[in-house]
């Protein structure tokens, strides 16, 4: 065996150790949910998340959802226009924002805004020995700090998904009103008349999955944390950047399950 190939071999039962520690921090962190709903401090934790996985990200995600809907309707708009087809600019806007856009723009801000406090988080508390000293009191760190958080991102990803969706619609029926000449009304009973629930139970179903890929892979890599501030840091880019690929990657095969079979 050349030495590529035992570095191959080494790197390949990195990637599938890490992938196991993954699946097991993440189903822990599911079956911590009565930790969650008794216990007085995991409560406060539980709220404290709520309100910044939802609330404290809800200019970011306005934002963001208000000039991807107009943006999508303008490109969009410029190309019906030549057809004389404008009005499809809102079934086209329901379609890519139900089924793909908008639970995709929900999980890039959440890995952004979310995952990487979450990762910077539990890594300075594993420099600082916090998670030993709780393990020192018996305390499962996975139950204490993952759970809060992994109940939190499932119930406010969705939640997030569904408002991003719907401030993209509005945005896409100003741009439609003021460039394309489609009534505001008039685009948005398009919108909703061609939205099926199914598109919507996708979409939120993603929503979700991101929310627990990215809750998982922010708090596997800040438990992993070492070397200092500079570790921290590192954890913190790492987070993100598997939260992007796993993102993209569940995305797609969630569409091919429920789109293609």
């Amino acid at each position: 065996m050349t030495i590529v190939q035992e570095r191959e071999g080494g790197v390949v039962a990195t990637f599938f150790a890490a992938l196991g520690r993954s699946v097991q921090l993440m189903m822990l962190a599911l079956l911590g949910l009565p930790w969650v709903l008794l216990r007085r401090d995991s409560r406060q934790t539980f709220s404290r998340q709520l309100y910044t996985i939802g609330i404290g990200t809800l200019p970011v995600a306005t934002v963001v959802a208000m000039f991807t809907g107009m943006i999508l309707t303008l490109q969009l708009g410029i190309a019906f226009k030549q057809f004389s087809q404008e009005i499809m600019v809102a079934y086209t806007l329901s379609f890519a924002m139900l089924r793909e856009m908008g639970p995709f723009m929900t999980g890039i801000i959440l890995a952004s805004c979310v995952g990487s406090a979450m990762a910077a988080q539990l890594g300075t508390m594993k420099i600082n020995e916090e998670i030993a000293a709780l393990e020192m009191m018996s305390i499962d760190p996975v139950r204490f700090l993952v759970a809060p958080r992994m109940w939190a991102i499932l119930i406010m990803a969705p939640l997030l998904s569904f408002y991003t969706c719907i401030v993209a619609f509005l945005g896409g029926a100003t741009v439609g009103f003021t460039q394309l000449d489609v009534p505001f009304l008039q685009f948005v009973a398009e919108i909703v008349t061609v939205a099926e629930v199914k598109d919507l139970y996708v979409g939120l179903l993603k929503a979700a999955l991101f929310g627990a890929f990215i809750c998982t892979i922010s708090c596997s890599v800040g438990f992993a944390t070492t070397h200092g501030a500079a570790g921290v840091g590192a954890s913190t880019r790492r987070a993100v950047i598997y939260s992007f690929l796993a993102i993209l990657a569940g995305g797609y095969f969630v569409t091919r399950f429920f789109y293609v079979f």
